[in-house]
């Protein structure tokens, strides 16, 4: 006989479970290029293609905030207290 805890600790999250964790504590740096950023965001404004971007995405893949700057993209995140992950 199982309790609703036990049943709670092994049920697997849903997609939409999984993807709000760490919704606003979390963040990870993408790399990306002009033409991706517009493939993945096609609500982005039209940028000149050919540039290297760093994408400050949430736990959940939304966007941030897009520079040409590692730096800028980091100290973005430390300024809204963002815990910055990486992703294998």
């Amino acid at each position: 006989m199982t309790n609703d805890a036990d049943t709670l600790r092994t049920s697997p999250l849903t997609p939409a479970e999984f993807a709000a964790l760490g919704t606003g504590e979390v963040a990870y740096l993408k790399p990306m290029s002009s033409e991706e950023l517009l493939r993945i965001f096609p609500q982005a404004p039209e940028i000149q293609p050919g540039l290297k971007l760093f994408a400050l995405l949430s736990a959940d893949g939304a966007p941030i905030l897009v520079t040409d700057s590692r730096e800028a993209a980091t100290a973005n995140a430390w300024e809204h207290d963002l815990r910055m992950v990486s992703l294998h």
